[in-house]
């Protein structure tokens, strides 16, 4: 935690400790799957911005959650290379955690250079640990890996901060997997002669949870049985566990009836959130923060500079294309035109993200394509278990081999790609099924470039763009349908705006398209940063969490923008 000295908050703002599976602060670092983690990645640095007492609390994964290349038949296969973390320093610290009747000892690894928001890494596999499998893979595994992992971070995490006489006011569970913090503190009370309803009480008072997904495979369930054996109960009972998580034991549930306060990651989200987890009884109440994202990390300067200083946008951009298009041309081959339209989507490849829903009437856009008029490059990786999501990339890398210089599609996607593609394309498309996507912020990372959205409304989009003046929203466009045949009401919609729209703008009226850019950019700098959300958290969540301490919060004296973009770390 940073010191005094160099905080000039002192003990005004709660102290919080921010646990998460994943942290995804530079591809250097290889602790993150996706958007969850880039996410916790962006919220430490508006922390180290805004000179908050936050640290972060994950795992250190030993491979990356995977690398993921195209064979000969198209097909995605995964890489796990042995990361070499040497310039993550070592804390000396140790702390144990029982597992399958062991007490395994984690070591205590720091990621220090964002000064005042510290992430601590939690380290099972070194020379010498016979369980150095728990933290070996990100979500690789089965449900015996995935509860020891659990343990690590929950657990562990609780334990870190005691070894290092870190006091906490307020712990953030970023979504359910950190659900054993709360079984910790809940075993500390109960040793201090606490009933479990008066510690359960009392816990409740420290905890605020963050759910993400509205997709019933990513909230985890596990069996009691299981739960025991690994040794998550922790010192409870089956009663008092079953009374947390119900049986099965639901993570997202728990973490429901462990917190205060909860919220969703938009507004949208949080109605979808409410009516999905209404029937769960004595939980916090969910309230709705909209996600944001870093804008110094993702916001190319050239860009930023030109919108600030009124300077030209139009070339700044095409600077941020030719790097992509470069990117492309080396990695691929491909040729593309820097002046044809390019049209980007980059995400986690799996099946209600709707990667390949532009290709399902792919005679509407063949002439498109062969003319080169219109550009459009994907990158994104599927899970290495979800065989939907890999016949998804294969089905796009089919369409790049026979649209060689107007398809491409970047293998191996992580936060490099992701920085080039939200600066470099023109036009940013999203189109999930609605109301699956609950917040989606590559899109917000594309609007503070200037790269427009071209989106179905669900996520942050529903607070964000305006069609025709800072994107193009398919719901405008959309027939009322039964849900079996949305696709095809939503692939008509986005031909129509991408055809009668879109194109048109791009080819025939610059000037219009250039003040676009601008009401994008302007429309996302602030509104989706991840300045406005880290305050938003300390005033609606922590804050009420605090209260019950008697903690004063400071007047807010926010800037618009940060300082902590790093261009690399470590070497």
């Amino acid at each position: 935690m940073a010191t005094a000295e160099n905080m000039h908050i002192n003990k005004k703002y709660p102290r919080v400790a921010y646990f998460c599976m994943e942290f995804g602060l530079h591809e250097n670092l290889p602790v993150y799957a996706g958007g969850l983690g880039v996410l916790a990645g962006d919220y430490l640095k508006a922390a180290k911005d805004l000179n908050l007492p936050l640290i972060g609390i994950g795992i250190l994964w030993r491979h990356d959650y995977t690398e993921q290349f195209i064979g000969e038949d198209g097909w995605p296969y995964d890489i796990y290379p042995n990361f070499n973390y040497d310039f993550i320093k070592d804390t000396g610290i140790t702390v144990s955690v029982p597992v399958q009747g062991v007490e395994v000892v984690c070591k205590v690894k720091i990621v220090d250079q964002y000064g005042n928001a510290p992430l601590y890494l939690l380290d099972t596999n070194f020379p010498g640990s016979e369980h150095g499998w728990i933290t070996n893979k990100l979500y690789g595994g089965g449900s015996h890996e995935r509860i020891a992992q659990e343990i690590v971070l929950g657990i562990g995490g609780v334990r870190l901060l005691r070894a290092l006489n870190i006091e906490v006011d307020v712990y953030h569970f970023n979504e359910g997997h950190a659900v054993m913090a709360g079984i910790e503190l809940i075993r500390e009370k109960m040793n201090e002669g606490q009933s479990f309803e008066d510690a359960w009480v009392a816990t409740r008072r420290q905890i605020v949870f963050t759910t993400h997904t509205p997709v019933e495979a990513g909230n985890e369930k596990h069996k009691h049985d299981e739960l025991e054996q690994m040794g998550a109960y922790n010192g409870l009972s089956y009663d008092q566990m079953n009374r947390l998580g119900g049986n099965p034991f639901n993570m997202t549930e728990a973490a429901l009836r462990l917190c205060g306060v909860a919220n969703a990651v938009s507004n949208l989200h949080g109605h979808t959130a409410r009516s999905m987890w209404r029937h769960v009884a004595d939980t916090g109440p969910i309230i709705s923060i909209t996600n944001g994202v870093h804008v110094p990390t993702w916001q190319a300067p050239e860009i930023g500079y030109a919108f600030e200083m009124g300077g030209n946008l139009r070339e700044a951009h095409k600077k941020a294309k030719l790097e992509l298009i470069e990117f492309a041309r080396k990695h691929t081959d491909a040729v593309l035109n820097p002046d044809a339209l390019i049209v980007g989507f980059a995400r986690r490849a799996t099946g209600y993200k709707r990667s390949d829903l532009i290709f399902r009437n792919a005679q509407a856009l063949d002439p498109l394509l062969q003319e080169g008029k219109i550009q459009l490059i994907f990158s994104g990786k599927a899970h290495p278990k979800d065989v939907e999501g890999k016949k998804i990339i294969q089905d796009l890398v089919k369409m790049d081999r026979k649209y060689k210089d107007s398809v491409v599609f970047l293998e191996n996607y992580n936060m490099e790609i992701a920085r080039l593609m939200v600066r470099g394309c023109d036009v940013w498309l999203n189109n999930p099924i609605r109301p699956l996507e609950a917040s989606g912020t590559s899109g917000m990372k594309a609007a503070v470039n200037g790269v427009l959205n071209l989106s179905v409304v669900d996520g942050w989009v529903g607070e964000g763009p305006q069609h025709g003046v800072s994107g193009w929203l398919l719901d405008y466009h959309v027939t009322p349908c039964p849900s079996n045949e949305q696709d095809i009401s939503d692939l008509q919609a986005l031909y129509k705006v991408l055809l009668t729209e879109v194109i048109p703008t791009y080819y025939e009226q610059q000037e219009r398209w250039v003040d676009m850019m601008q009401a994008s950019i302007d429309m996302a700098n602030y509104k989706f940063s991840s300045s406005r959300m880290i305050r938003e958290y300390y005033e609606l969540m922590y804050a009420r969490v605090v209260e019950q301490h008697d903690a004063v919060i400071a007047p807010w004296m926010i800037p618009n923008r940060g300082t902590s973009d790093q261009p690399y770390i470590g070497g």
